[in-house]
């Protein structure tokens, strides 16, 4: 349930007439004196103002005063002698602090319903116990205490009980049993807590014990939402704006080469692959159409792990050969049934299968000019024959082999299969 102000609709406005005798303004350094009821030199300033009730001539009375542990404020109240129409109404002599305020005090003793609160215009003011809210710029300013909280609050509801009891007597009666729980807060009945929440932290709430803490009362400074910002009329900070980072695993990047076989200007395509439960790879791959060369190349795209890794992988199935293999340029091979290593960055960087990894280690071996022609001796051809036929057997799943990846870089792979 919301409660607004039982002030009629109006502000005073600007002077109307020459303005009337003045009473004596305070020196310039004590332009904002504290709030006292002793001290005689504290006068008000009267302008002659033109009222919005009856439109004659009224008295606006301004009051620079200083809230002791808390800051300066303007009271303005406004009294016309023709319609005793009146008003009321306090600001901010400050600027909108950089932080929002939250007042929650416990009301335990009639000494409570005595502090003084200011709560501007901007503030919301809540009773949890009664589910029961001011909203926000729904009431003027003002310098009053608890007490005159709540008892603003019941005049406001008050106001026009008579039409509804008229139009929705349903709904009267309804507001008139919370008029009473209202009153049996003003009597402390019961504890109660009033909250008050300011965004723009020129609300405040004494504490009467000041400086020493006071355990009934608890303030929260916070930061202001975009929301409450707009709410203020302040430009809320527009958030930095974080440059936008390319996404390459969907794209092919291409840039220009020479191929490394003829020398004859290539393209490379270069693609950005994440290996799942392992890491990115770089993936690139050239093509000349000058000779018909083609190559391609795995980089890790990650950094050199802590640990090296090694990998031990017993062939036994054909089944075993589809699993996928990243070899880096830093991992060597070997597969100790045919006495075979393959040493660092040979066949560079590869992501393949398993059977591709070995049809690769046979045309090297094979194909390897240095072991082929007139040069070559026939215990040698013998032995490539013999390695190339057990590796075809490896390849056709007819013999058991283990195979050997070691990397000190911890940037090569081997597929695991999924286990249901």
């Amino acid at each position: 349930m919301a409660a607004s102000g039982a002030v009629a609709p109006g502000t005073p406005a600007a002077p109307a007439a020459p303005p009337p005798s003045r009473a004596q303004a305070p020196a310039p350094e004590h332009l904002f004196r504290p709030l006292s009821a002793e001290d005689e030199e504290q006068q008000p300033t009267e302008i002659e103002s033109l009222c919005m009730n009856c439109y004659r001539n009224g008295t606006t009375r301004l009051l620079l005063t200083k809230i002791p542990f808390f800051r300066e404020i303007i009271v303005s109240s406004f009294s016309c002698e023709h319609c005793g129409w009146s008003n009321t109404e306090i600001h901010s002599a400050g600027r909108v602090q950089d932080q929002g305020v939250r007042y929650a005090l416990t009301v335990r003793t009639q000494e409570d319903m005595n502090r003084e609160v200011v709560k501007t215009d901007s503030a919301t003011t809540r009773i949890p116990e009664l589910d029961f809210e001011i909203p926000a710029f729904s009431q003027k300013g003002a310098l009053t205490t608890v007490e005159g909280l709540i008892s603003r609050a019941i005049s406001g509801l008050e106001q026009d009980q008579p039409t509804r009891r008229a139009n929705e007597e349903a709904v009267a009666e309804r507001i008139d049993e919370f008029i009473i729980r209202l009153k049996e807060l003003r009597r402390v009945a019961s504890p109660f807590t009033l909250i008050i929440d300011d965004p723009s932290g020129n609300s405040f709430v004494e504490n009467p014990r000041a400086p020493q803490k006071d355990d009934a009362l608890a303030v929260t400074h916070y930061e202001r939402t975009v929301q409450q910002q707009e709410l203020l009329g302040l430009q809320a900070e527009a958030p930095e704006e974080k440059p936008e980072e390319e996404d390459l695993r969907n794209e092919v990047l291409q840039f220009h080469t020479n191929c490394p076989e003829c020398n004859a200007p290539a393209q490379t395509n270069m693609k950005l692959v994440q290996i799942p439960h392992f890491k990115e790879v770089i993936i690139m791959a050239t093509n000349c159409d000058s000779c018909g060369h083609r190559t391609n190349e795995v980089k890790s795209g990650g950094a050199v792990e802590p640990l090296g890794t090694r990998i031990t992988f017993h062939i036994t199935h054909p089944s075993d050969l589809t699993r996928d293999v990243l070899k880096s340029e830093t991992c060597s091979v070997e597969i100790p049934e045919l006495e075979f290593e393959l040493g660092m960055a040979v066949l560079g960087g590869k992501f393949t299968t398993l059977e591709g990894l070995l049809k690769d280690i046979r045309d090297l071996v094979t194909k390897n000019p240095f072991t082929l022609g007139d040069s070559s001796s026939p215990g040698q051809r013998e032995k490539l024959r013999e390695f190339s036929q057990k590796l075809d057997e490896i390849l056709e799943g007819k013999l058991t082999a283990h195979l050997v990846m070691d990397d000190p870089a911890g940037n090569s792979y081997l597929q695991e299969p999924l286990r249901m």
